[in-house]
């Protein structure tokens, strides 16, 4: 979702993960609250954060859910809920969080 709002706010950006869950397609709750708002994610593919070059970007952000990358400074940990599993107003939320924290990068 955080790579969606930054493309939709017009910020080249990427994510990746620390696994592959739920597999080779982005959750369908994230897919459908991000329609919500317009903004069409159906084609991201996930991608696993060792397979990630981190140096190509300015600012590189964790979303939170505990996540430790000894090799990968961030600038910053956003501390949201992971919402895989969870309802999908669980998942409006975490959109809704992200928004507000991507838009705080280009203001």
């Amino acid at each position: 979702m955080a790579e969606g709002w930054a493309r939709h706010l017009g910020i080249d950006a990427a994510s990746a993960g620390t696994n592959m869950w739920p597999g080779s397609t982005v959750a369908e709750n994230a897919v459908a609250v991000m329609a919500e708002k317009g903004i069409d994610i159906s084609e991201q593919t996930p991608s696993l954060i060792d397979d990630f070059d981190h140096t190509t970007y300015d600012k590189v952000f964790s979303m939170g859910c505990g996540v430790q990358c000894p090799n990968i400074p961030f600038n910053a940990d956003w501390q949201l809920d992971d919402p895989v599993g969870k309802s999908i107003d669980v998942y409006r939320k975490t959109r809704d969080a992200i928004e507000v924290q991507v838009r705080a990068l280009i203001e």
